[in-house]
């Protein structure tokens, strides 16, 4: 039940000839102090509608709103505050959650529409480093978050698997490498042979013709240039797939740049109908002065076609094949200027879904303060800070509770999740500074600090003997703690909504914070165990905070260990 709108029915009941319903919900507040009441109704836009002063508007209406949901009002100045009636809506929350768990909070936004989220994308042959992170779990929690308010996501690694570093990687593998020594470490040995012959050539420029000669037989098909690329691309993709496992993370299609290699000259063609394309300098672009963008450059001089060309494709591709209601790119917002490009073009085709394409920006994972390095095969990758982490949250947890089973499997549920949170925790276009012993606390806004909390409170459910709860008409509680506690569970379907509304992984990580906090703070001031005739309704709350701290972060892509 939506207690929000309720008293917005109250409130209308008073106003309907003056207000619909719907103006009435968007003026409603959240008071920022506890004491000012759980929801508030200013009165400032009915100054001009009852030429009153708004505090005594405000008066006179407080007196005459009434509801079985509020228990009082308080007006102060031009607000009308509004108290809830603690008992019935802790009730009706805590049975809600008992009743649908998991579920809680799922809505029906999407009706199944399918929703195609182009993310992660790392090169063939190079390894995944940190600068991969950030696509890819942002990806995915946008992903959980699509599906939670009733779309179909699509997850799609759209692999850098072409181009011509390929014949630079198929030049230096039959100058200087062996098929043993890529199969044992492959990214690793692919990227030594890549690093190589960039150092190679800058005193040897005729190994850049051969890069680019068997890059040319690669494109036509050469079957010992097409038989390496495969090799490299299966290789890096085992590797690419034991950092993903560890994430939990799958895709639905690994299509990437070379899947629209026949595809490219259908999108040439189709802008040459439409008279779209122009030469300058020999090569074909789409003018978008009327966009106030740049040009999109469309072919090179020599025939190549560009990353534009390809992205019209896969724009193509996916619509006809996922009939999509959106499509969603998680890419760095660098690339911001390119979309506009893409999605003015697809106008251009006349394609009314063009606005249905969304580039979703983020901003950089820095180390002091500095963008990572990935010159010089200087990276930092993604599984050595994985494995850190871990090391860590197992060093934390030998200290803290060194008999706990599985001590490993807990230690890579905290040490991994740690990562993810501390990206996901931050606000999306922000760039964040990344230290890892800052991201492994037990302590603070972090990962395990949630993790930890809901192990706590699963503590207290065993201590009880409680397993599983049916909904019941004892559950109503009326502290101010619980209260705090209550209003949180209350608004997270609203959470969800604003957190797809936006593409904000972070709204879902900012709730599991604050509920973390607020449970905490209950536990501390409460006495959840007490025999007393409050306590069945105490352990209900309890069971229903570890059913949403386990669903905020599940959605987050964060496991959660039972104990820790």
């Amino acid at each position: 039940m939506d207690y929000r709108q309720l008293v917005a029915e109250a409130i209308h009941n008073e106003l309907k000839d003056h207000l619909d319903l719907n103006e009435i919900n968007n003026l409603l507040e959240k008071p920022k102090h506890a004491e000012h009441g759980d929801i508030a109704f200013p009165a400032f836009q009915l100054a001009k509608l009852f030429r009153k002063n708004p505090a005594q508007i405000a008066q006179e209406l407080g007196d005459s709103i009434t509801s079985p949901i509020i228990s009082s009002v308080q007006v102060i100045g031009p607000y009308i505050n509004f108290y809830l009636n603690k008992k019935s809506v802790s009730q009706a929350v805590i049975n809600d959650v008992i009743k649908e768990k998991g579920h809680y909070g799922e809505l029906s936004i999407g009706n199944g529409g399918n929703v195609p989220i182009d993310m992660s994308s790392p090169n063939i042959a190079k390894p995944m480093s940190m600068g991969h992170l950030r696509s890819t779990v942002i990806g995915n929690a946008l992903s959980n978050i699509l599906a939670k308010v009733g779309f179909s996501p699509i997850r799609i690694n759209h692999l850098g698997d072409w181009g011509t570093q390929f014949g630079k990687l198929i030049t230096a593998y039959k100058k200087w490498g062996n098929e043993e020594d890529v199969r044992s470490e492959p990214i690793k040995e692919l990227l030594r042979l890549y690093v190589k012959f960039h150092d190679e050539a800058e005193n040897d420029p005729s190994l850049e013709d051969e890069g680019r000669a068997w890059f040319r037989e690669l494109e036509s098909g050469n079957e010992e240039a097409v038989e390496l690329w495969k090799w490299f691309r299966d290789e890096s993709l085992k590797e690419f797939e034991k950092v993903y496992k560890r994430l939990n993370i799958s895709f639905d299609s690994y299509n990437g740049e070379a899947f629209y290699n026949d595809k490219m000259s259908d999108v040439v063609s189709l802008l040459d109908e439409h008279k779209l394309l122009t030469v300058d300098q020999g090569a074909h672009i789409v003018n978008l002065d009327k966009y106030d963008l740049n040009p999109a450059l469309i072919k090179k001089s020599d025939g190549a076609t560009l990353y534009m060309t390809r992205d019209l494709a896969a724009a193509l591709y996916r619509k006809d094949n996922y009939d999509f209601s959106q499509s969603l790119y998680v890419v760095g917002q660098e690339q911001s200027n390119h979309f506009k490009q893409l999605k003015a073009i697809l106008k251009e085709l006349d394609f009314d879904w063009a606005d249905s394409i969304h580039h979703i920006p983020f901003g950089l994972i820095t180390k002091d303060g500095k963008k990572l390095s990935t010159r010089k095969g200087k990276v930092v990758l993604l599984e050595e800070v994985l494995n850190e982490a871990t090391a860590q949250a197992l060093q934390q947890i030998e200290d803290k509770n060194p008999n706990l089973p599985d001590k490993e499997k807990v230690a890579e549920q905290v040490g991994v999740g740690a990562v993810v949170f501390h990206d996901l925790k931050n606000d999306r276009l922000n760039n964040f500074d990344f230290t890892i012993e800052e991201v492994v606390q037990f302590e603070g806004e972090t990962g395990p600090y949630v993790q930890y909390t809901r192990a706590r409170a699963m503590s207290i459910l065993r201590k009880a003997g409680l397993e599983s709860l049916s909904p019941s008409d004892a559950f109503a509680l009326s502290d101010d703690y619980s209260w705090e506690v209550i209003k949180l569970l209350h608004d997270y379907p609203d959470t969800v909504r604003r957190a797809y509304e936006n593409y904000e992984p972070s709204i879902i990580a900012k709730h599991a914070i604050q509920l973390a906090q607020t449970f905490n703070k209950f536990y501390a001031n409460v006495r959840v165990l007490d025999e007393d005739p409050e306590k069945d309704a105490r352990l209900a709350l309890v069971f229903a905070i570890t059913e949403i701290l386990k669903e905020d972060l599940r959605i987050l892509g964060v496991e959660t260990p039972d104990e820790m």
